[in-house]
Parts: C-alpha cells; sequence; structure tokens
C-alpha cells in the first residue's frame, strides 16, 4: 500500500513540477551571504536585520528564524528590512531536506529519548541514525509521505513569510542510500526497494514536489538545492531548479581538492550553466592560499563564491564573477 501511494505520489510531483518549470528566470548575483546562525552577526534580532541589511549581497540565505522562541520566526516586515538595503535583493529561507534537526519544532524528544543518536521505539518509520559527522541531525528515508508532509508544513511557511525562495540543503542524501555495506563501496543509481526507482530518482521527485508546492502558492518561487551535482544528469531537474549550491568543489577547507573529484563535479555543473543559471560556490578555507585557490577557480569558472566559517556565523567573504 505505501509503494503504490508513493509512487502515485512521485507521478503528480514530476507532472506538477513541469508546469512549475523556470527555464532562464535567475540573473546571477555578483555576490551572495550564507548565514544560518545570525546571532553571529547581531545580538538581537534588530541588530542582525540591519547587518544584512547593510551587508551588500546580492543574495542572502537564511534560516527561517532568528531563534527557536516562540517568535522565533522572521516576519515579512523583517524580510523587507532585508530587502531594503540594495534593490533586486532576494532573500532565502534555509531548509534541510535530507535530514532530520532535532532542534526543529517538528522534533519530538520521544524519537530519541536517551539522546544516543539512534532511534527509539516511538520514532517514526521514517526517521534513521544521527549523521556522525552532524551532532543532532539524523539521516531519514526522505521519500516516504509522512516525512514529505513535515518538510512541506516549512515550506508553506517560507512562502507565507515573504521569502523569495527556499535554498534546500541535504540533497546528497542519495549518497548515503547508495552505500553498498557488502561491498564496502558505493553503487550508483541504486534502486530503492520501497519505490522501486533509485534513491536518485526519488530525491529528484522529492525536489520537484517541493518546488510545484511552493509556486502553487507564489509563481516565480525560487528553488536552490545544495549539493548532489549528479541530480543535474536529469533535465527536468535542471529546468525545475533556479540555481545549485556547491560546497568543498575547489578545497576542503584545509588543502585543494583532488583534480578527479573537480572535474567530476564541473562535469555536472556544465548543464546548469549551459542553462544559463547560476552557481553558487560555498568554500570555507581560512589559510589565503587556500582561499585564494577558491577564488581562482570560481572566477575561471564563471561561478560566484563565498569563502566562509562552516558554522555560517559570519557573512564571510563573497566575490562577483567579474572581479579580479
Amino acid at each position: 500500500m505505501r509503494r503504490k501511494l508513493y509512487i502515485t505520489v512521485s507521478v503528480v510531483a514530476l507532472a506538477g513540477a513541469s508546469s512549475f518549470a523556470q527555464e532562464s528566470s535567475s540573473v546571477t548575483p555578483h555576490s551572495f551571504a550564507y548565514v544560518l546562525q545570525a546571532e553571529g552577526i547581531g545580538k538581537t534580532r534588530q541588530a542582525a536585520l540591519r547587518c544584512l541589511r547593510d551587508c551588500g549581497r546580492e543574495w542572502i540565505i537564511i534560516d527561517p528564524a532568528y531563534d527557536d522562541g516562540k517568535d522565533g520566526k522572521w516576519t515579512a516586515e523583517g524580510l523587507q528590512t532585508v530587502r531594503a538595503g540594495k534593490a533586486g535583493r532576494k532573500v532565502f529561507a534555509y531548509l534541510s531536506i535530507g535530514e532530520a534537526e532535532n532542534y526543529r519544532s517538528y522534533w519530538r524528544r520521544e524519537w530519541d529519548a536517551n539522546r544516543d543518536g539512534k532511534p527509539d521505539a516511538k520514532a517514526p518509520a521514517w526517521l534513521c541514525a544521527e549523521n556522525p559527522d552532524w551532532k543532532g541531525n539524523y539521516r531519514v528515508r526522505y521519500w516516504q509521505e509522512p516525512w514529505q508532509n513535515i518538510v512541506l508544513q516549512s515550506v508553506d511557511d517560507a512562502v507565507r513569510q515573504g521569502f523569495d525562495g527556499i535554498y534546500l540543503d541535504v540533497v546528497d542524501a542519495f549518497e548515503f542510500f547508495e552505500y553498498n555495506p557488502a561491498e564496502k563501496d558505493w553503487i550508483d543509481n541504486r534502486p530503492n526497494p520501497e519505490t522501486e526507482h533509485t534513491y536518485r530518482e526519488d530525491m529528484i521527485a522529492w525536489v520537484l514536489r517541493i518546488a510545484a508546492r511552493a509556486r502553487q502558492q507564489k509563481p516565480g518561487f525560487m528553488v536552490i538545492p545544495q549539493n548532489g551535482a549528479q541530480l543535474l544528469e536529469q533535465t527536468d531537474y535542471v529546468a525545475a531548479i533556479d540555481a545549485v549550491g556547491v560546497e568543498d568543489l575547489f578545497t576542503d577547507g584545509k588543502h585543494p581538492q583532488p583534480r578527479e573529484h573537480v572535474d567530476e563535479v564541473l562535469g555536472y555543473l556544465r548543464r546548469i550553466t549551459r542553462a544559463k543559471k547560476p552557481v553558487l560556490v560555498i568554500e570555507y578555507g581560512a589559510a589565503p592560499k587556500i582561499r585564494q585557490r577558491s577564488f581562482e577557480g570560481s572566477r575561471e569558472n564563471g561561478f560566484v563564491v563565498l569563502v566562509t566559517d562552516r558554522e555560517l556565523k559570519t557573512l564571510g567573504r563573497s566575490e562577483a564573477v567579474t572581479e579580479k
């Protein structure tokens, strides 16, 4: 029953998203900001809003809320304050669609009451173990309807709050499920036995469903996925998104990335640059030579780059593709 229900939803999502595809709606920004912990730039909500207003960046990605209190979410008035600092500025709401975060309002304590990183008996079927690299973030079976319903509520909230679009994180969650423990290796396009699609197809259907949901309420609403560049092989996916974010493309924060890694990702990214849609590169290097590699690589490829802290507490430094 679950499988039949899911397949129906997937087909509807694909058909709906096609109607709301945005072939070349994006103008490449000259700079952007990516701040998920706004208390790092302002000790109060108003101070943070002023900092964002005056930062000079064209696109701004922020968490939907300044804090997790009852009135923590940004208001439409607050977002308008941010936009007022620069003509044509766009403000995007961050949203994790491939992991559950235990500091969000949807989280229930009984899902992992003893905090051992493993779902308890009362946890929903879609919840998996905690990501060992990110405390408080739990893998999810992102194709399952109950999880998608939770996220779609957040999409609706972002539209109501007055954001210009959403920035989708952990789009590369399919890679976790593509790993085959028996062979100790990853299997590209590994089938998902629950859906009879591949894990990549499930993620594409999920992103397209989000895009359709948002644009039914607000035509022109922008959707930007982060990472999972392999999905750009799918034409419908490229048509439905407005840009793509890529972390650690040229460096891993401390060292240059291997040439084969860079070349492989660049190969996928050419599909979106041919569609004349922006590539946002996020790098986390601190050493001058490493930062230089991030800027040079982005310039060479016509990408917009941000070098910032991995905790995303600051504005970092962002550079226009035309700057030297």
